[in-house]
């Protein structure tokens, strides 16, 4: 007679985590947190940073064109 494995999951039926799962996960928890804040922190620094240094572009040095000119009628 074959030996029937029950179906294990972390899941109950209505697709919430189990308490396998919760223990699962529990030492990944503080270090999985601590790393997603130093990546929100390095893209903030990053996106701050690009921020400032193109607003201190100076585009004095860059010659405007007059307003062009309407074209006149032709007679």
């Amino acid at each position: 007679m074959p030996v029937v494995i029950p179906h294990s999951t972390y899941y109950d039926r209505k697709y919430r985590q189990g308490p396998a799962l919760i223990r699962a996960r529990r030492p990944y928890l503080i270090p999985n947190a601590i790393t997603g804040v130093c990546l929100l922190a390095i893209s903030v620094g990053i996106y701050t940073y690009t921020l400032r240094a193109v607003g201190q572009d100076d585009f004095d040095d860059v010659k405007v064109p007059d307003q062009p000119r309407k074209p006149s009628e032709a007679k």
